[in-house]
């Protein structure tokens, strides 16, 4: 970057001390372009010093100082002197505003990462020990975020007290602290020895998992499945295993929705066999919990949680519980259900989903909510995947056709845009005697967003059909629509029009298609005329500039003479 003249440098450190808050804000943002003026020594002797001491500003400039000063290595003179960067960032480690401290945080790290670790044993640990001893809970909240990149560094002698700190840190007084505590075990975790893992981490685990606060345990759930990872098979499922089950039943409701939104991947870390004995019990009372909260965060891991489980199994345990959860009392939860229901599919095999699936496919798509319709037509794939087309036309078609002209804008338009990917699988024949007829009428419906999707929708099916069978059955339909008195649907036959020309081919476009362009170009309202403007631009014009550079003479002054005439047209029009 160009150095900026020294004036405006003067400016800037004159702005760190000015009154106006946008001013000191200004120059804090540019703290390197100040720095790389005044050279790696002055800044480390001077700018460093004076932002260690100016650091009871508005929170917004702190948060700006945390995170500039993360990327001030270079500034300082590199690696070597990255230590001298820690002091300001301890000070905001310390501050009451979450968000500051937070960032001065991560700054940290990031500084901790890079630094040589002689460094680290001489600045770094000391700055985490003297945080986690701090008498304001800011400070040993901001101590938890430290650890993982401190352990490693240390000295056995130092990483033992350095476990022991940690320790008092999960059993701290303030909530806040075991918070912190809980929420960075797992990577601090990561950092320890398998040894100690064992004898001293999951000591602290224990402590977290049996907090009176119910924050404080919720948090403690993301530690099981990080912790389960680093265990040995036999240790996960001795330790990890029975806290899932008890935070199952958790008198909490929040500990029991993190247990079912994170289930997923508890269930990784203590493997198929415990999943299928310990956790489908504890998965099935989640399923059918008295918490509406919880039973959306269960419902939306079904198949996943299926998937681990041979499909006798999940026929038999988990099935009973989906079907009751079609018919949910809350909206939320059947929608969560219809999000992923159809996934079952090829996980229970063609003959369990036709009798049991099915069913509750077709309750759902009947569903009052419009989401919970959504959600599972956006899926039907999935399912044809398994059952075949003949099945799926037979069951859930006419379903389909009845969502169709849905009161829902929104479920119509998602069953317009499965219209192509439908008719292929349906073929044309069909398609033409159940669907045709729709496709039709969303080009007049009151919504544009329908009319728009609708023309697209004609496109692809010329596309997948054929420019014969669009002759047949989608052209005369969209021209006999351009004398309707409506003006917004003669812009959508337009619109359609301009889709449908490059798939039709140039003879139908000029015989069929271009007459009806001119006539459009007389229409007494303006958004017409301007919008067959566009179309003539799209369809037409550029074949004739093409034509129009072609190496004969004689197409060349033609294609130009059709170009002007073009012009001379639309100006007039």
């Amino acid at each position: 970057m160009v150095d900026e003249p020294l004036y405006p440098i003067a400016v800037l450190i004159d702005e760190l001390k000015n009154d106006d808050i946008q001013l000191r804000l200004n120059s804090i943002r540019r703290l390197s372009t100040i720095a790389r003026a005044l050279w790696e020594e002055r800044t480390r002797k001077e700018l460093i010093p004076f932002l260690s001491e100016n650091n009871d500003d508005d929170d917004e400039v702190l948060l700006a100082m945390a995170e500039e000063l993360g990327v001030f290595i270079p500034y300082v003179g590199g690696v070597e002197h990255a230590h001298v960067l820690l002091p300001p960032l301890e000070t905001l480690c310390t501050v009451e505003e979450t968000c500051v401290r937070d960032k001065a945080v991560e700054s940290l790290c990031r500084i901790g990462s890079q630094m040589r670790e002689s460094d680290l044993v001489d600045s770094f640990i000391p700055l985490v020990k003297r945080l986690a001893a701090g008498e304001w809970f800011t400070a040993r909240v901001s101590a938890c975020g430290l650890f993982h990149i401190a352990y490693p560094s240390a000295t056995d002698l130092l990483k033992t007290e350095l476990r022991s700190i940690y320790s008092q840190l999960c059993q701290d007084d303030m909530p806040m602290v075991r918070r912190a505590a809980a929420t960075n075990l797992g990577k601090f975790a990561a950092t320890v020895e398998a040894a100690n893992l064992k004898a001293d981490i999951m000591s602290m685990f224990e402590d977290l998992t049996q907090d009176d606060q119910d924050s404080v345990r919720l948090l403690a759930v993301e530690g099981c499945a990080a912790l389960g990872k680093l265990l040995e098979p036999q240790d996960c499922v001795a330790h990890i295993l029975p806290v899932i089950v008890n935070f199952s039943q958790d008198k909490s409701w929040r500990v029991r929705y993190m247990v079912a939104n994170q289930l997923y991947e508890l269930c990784e870390a203590v493997g198929p066999e415990p999943t299928r004995t310990d956790l489908v019990p504890a998965y099935v009372r989640l399923l059918r919990d008295n918490e509406a909260e919880v039973r959306i965060a269960a419902a939306g891991k079904v198949t996943k949680f299926c998937r681990i489980l041979n499909p006798e199994l999940a026929i038999q345990h988990i099935l009973p519980c989906v079907k009751e959860l079609s018919s949910d009392s809350s909206q939320h939860v059947r929608s969560a259900l219809a999000s992923v229901i159809m996934g079952m599919a090829p996980v229970l095999g063609k003959d369990a989903t036709i009798e049991q699936l099915l069913p509750i496919f077709l309750s759902l798509l009947k569903d009052e909510f419009p989401d919970v319709r959504l959600n599972i037509i956006s899926k039907l794939d999935q399912v044809n995947q398994v059952i075949g087309i003949d099945l799926l036309s037979q069951s859930l078609l006419p379903a389909i056709v009845e969502l169709a002209e849905d009161r829902h804008w929104r479920v119509r338009l998602a069953i317009i845009e499965y219209i192509p990917l439908l008719a292929s699988q349906l073929g044309v024949g069909f398609f033409d005697d159940k669907l045709g007829a729709l496709c039709m009428q969303w080009l007049q419906d009151k919504v544009y967003s329908i009319r728009d999707a609708a023309a697209n929708n004609l496109k692809r099916l010329a596309e997948e059909f054929g420019p014969e069978w669009a002759m047949q059955h989608i052209v005369p339909q969209v021209l006999d629509m351009v004398t309707n008195p409506h003006y917004l649907y003669r812009m959508t036959v337009l619109q359609a029009i301009s889709l449908l020309a490059p798939v039709m081919g140039s003879e139908i476009t000029c015989s069929k298609l271009l007459p009806v362009i001119v006539t459009a170009s007389k229409d007494r309202v303006p958004n017409i005329k301007f919008n067959v403007a566009k179309v003539v631009e799209k369809t037409i014009r550029p074949s004739l500039v093409e034509l129009s550079e072609d190496a004969d003479v004689d197409v060349r002054f033609f294609a130009n003479q059709a170009l002007q005439s073009i012009d001379n047209v639309m100006m007039s029009s």
